[in-house]
């Protein structure tokens, strides 16, 4: 069984290399069924890892390099339930994303396809790896996969400054990582991640470890697209094929803060858990910064693609406040969080890859009132906006709520506010947007030409016949993903199995044992949570009703009563006006907001933690 975890990873690749080598013979439809085979095996084995994984960790030793005297010389998989879940929802997307991608995308090469099974299996390899340095390979990969997908059409302006922008400022954190991860070393002469955690909480700590923990939490974060590390994302997913927005928006960014848990419980917690604590409010703090911020800009953006991809950034922030509350309630309710609401923003997105295929647009204002003959993208979309907006039963209120109910035990109850204003506020973006485009409600208006996209850029379809109709390759992507995010709130048992994966997570001895000593390691068994309570339920009809009527307060604020003086009207939309001015499109301001990121970590770390 311990076989099938490189498998995962090696069939993607090969089949990758078949595509490119074949480029020239074979067919567009051929690679569609190949890289749809492809990953629908390597999903296929991840499920499989899953199933087993939730009794025993999984390892794997390449070559056979075991360790001796629990000194690991060799490089290993170590499959946890939350890796192999997250993995296998890696793969379920991007085989949505690639049905979607054979009408939507016309005029693609194997090239494309290729480049989407290399992301898959960076991702899978980034979930599975038990070793430090692999962690950096796979993100670097997936990464290298994913800039050139965000700028595939590179004889257009906008995706090539997007993809420069994600390469650049990625690269950057890439950076980062290693040079932590250098110092980790250098301090433990280990790149294997229970060996790393192993040495360290034995030793004493210094500043280097400090160091080292800044630099490898900052980089992940810049991946993560954790404020101020952000401005990259928005620009790229904007600009990207919609397919490759589906799985950028779901999986990408989350890996960023899988890693920081990763690294947190696998190699620092030993050595900094009695600085807990303040951690948990760095990370707190930093989660409801990221989470509101991000919700006012997706709120005032008309670019639907820019809408979402800021309501993504916000939707990171709310996870790194389950994550950053360092507890297994909370990681579990945040890894329920994830899924259900990764299968309704990748829904989301082809919701507007359908608009864009029918009416080559992705303007909300040039949109109004074009897509009424479009009523099922349009319930798929308006149901999308409330299911971010937590309503039940969606996975989205599921998450929330079981992360509501650990900040509370934690004494972090006032997050609950934080939950409720981001939900209604980018779930009120997505039901405004949907009421102007597919009801032709609102008054009408203009984009700014500073956020607007060129028209070429805009229409990604080749396909300019058949317009008129929906094809079910494209149609059918989108109902499975939002059925997927209600289903993640109405399986049975998921909850149970999100928690006992976040408290393997969190068991640094059994995981030493099983890594580095062969020992079965097995998953504790927990109680499964209680069922969202009455004050669950008031919080999530809070955020939805919030939703709806920013949403209407949008859509007639001509027919309403003013419900503020013009004075205080004028300011706020200056204020709102000069933080969207940040998100300027030059990378070299994004570079130094990355070093002001880092030094404010690194300091508010050395702080608290030396």
């Amino acid at each position: 069984m311990n076989h099938l975890a490189p498998l995962a990873v090696v069939v993607p690749m090969i089949a990758a290399g078949v595509l490119a080598a074949t480029a020239s013979v074979a067919s567009r439809r051929l690679a569609d069924i190949v890289a749809l085979l492809a990953a629908a095996a390597s999903t296929t084995l991840c499920a499989i890892l899953l199933a087993h994984s939730g009794h025993h960790e999984v390892v794997y030793w390449f070559g056979g390099w075991q360790p001796r005297s629990g000194v690991a010389l060799g490089i290993g998989f170590a499959v946890d339930p939350l890796g192999a879940g997250l993995a296998t929802f890696a793969g379920l997307i991007v085989c949505a994303a690639l049905v979607f991608s054979w009408r939507h995308l016309e005029a693609i090469s194997h090239v494309y396809h290729a480049l989407m099974l290399v992301f898959l299996a960076g991702m899978i390899g980034f979930c599975l790896t038990g070793d430090l340095f692999n962690l950096f390979v796979f993100f670097e990969l997936l990464g290298t996969a994913a800039y050139a997908l965000v700028g595939y059409k590179i004889d257009q302006r906008a995706p090539l400054e997007g993809s420069l922008n994600f390469a650049i400022t990625n690269s950057l954190g890439g950076i980062l990582v290693l040079f932590g991860m250098a110092l980790l070393y250098g301090r433990t002469g280990a790149l294997n991640m229970a060996q790393i955690g192993h040495t360290l909480a034995h030793q004493h700590t210094d500043g280097l470890v400090v160091v080292a923990f800044t630099l490898l939490v900052a980089g992940f974060f810049v991946k993560a697209a954790v404020v101020p590390f952000h401005f990259w994302l928005p620009d790229a997913y904007s600009v990207a094929p919609t397919p490759v927005c589906a799985v950028l928006s779901a999986v990408m960014s989350e890996l960023g803060l899988y890693a920081v848990v990763r690294i947190w419980w696998s190699c620092f917690h030993g050595a900094f858990g009695s600085h807990e604590e303040a951690l948990r409010v760095i990370l707190v703090v930093a989660g409801t910064i990221t989470a509101l911020i991000p919700a006012v800009l997706c709120f005032a953006q008309t670019h639907l693609k820019r809408m979402l991809a800021y309501a993504t950034v916000s939707y990171i922030g709310l996870f790194l406040i389950g994550v950053g509350l360092l507890t297994h309630d909370a990681l579990g309710g945040t890894a329920v969080y994830l899924i259900g609401d990764g299968f309704v923003k990748a829904s989301l997105f082809v919701c507007v890859g359908i608009i864009q295929h029918r009416r080559a647009s992705v303007d909300e204002y040039r949109l109004q009132g074009r897509a009424r003959d479009m009523p099922l993208t349009g319930a798929m979309f308006a149901l999308g906006g409330l299911a971010l907006a937590s309503l039940p039963p969606f996975g989205t209120f599921l998450g929330k709520s079981l992360v509501e109910d650990a900040a509370v035990k934690e004494g972090y109850g006032w997050v609950i506010v934080v939950f409720v204003l981001a939900s209604a506020i980018t779930g009120g973006a997505v039901l405004r947007a949907a009421g102007r485009v597919f009801l032709g409600l609102g008054p009408e208006g203009e984009s700014e030409p500073a956020f607007e996209l060129d028209e070429e850029t805009e229409t990604e379809t080749g396909d300019e016949e058949g317009r008129d109709r929906t094809p079910f390759v494209m149609i059918g992507p989108a109902l499975a993903l939002l059925a997927g995010g209600l289903a993640v709130g109405l399986i049975p048992g998921l909850p149970q199995a999100a928690l006992r994966g976040a408290a393997a997570l969190e068991d640094q001895a059994a995981y030493v044992a099983a890594v580095l000593h062969g020992a079965a390691g097995a998953v504790p068994h927990l109680p499964a949570p209680p069922p969202p309570t009455a004050v669950d339920y008031v919080y999530g009809g809070l955020s939805t009703l919030g939703a709806l009527a920013l949403a209407g307060i949008a859509l007639f604020r001509g027919r309403l009563p003013a419900l503020a003086p013009r004075v205080v009207t004028r300011r706020a939309g200056e204020a709102l006006w000069a933080v969207r001015q940040l998100n300027s499109g030059r990378v070299g301001e994004y570079v130094t907001w990355i070093v002001a990121g880092v030094t404010v970590f690194g300091a508010a770390f050395a702080v608290t933690m030396l």
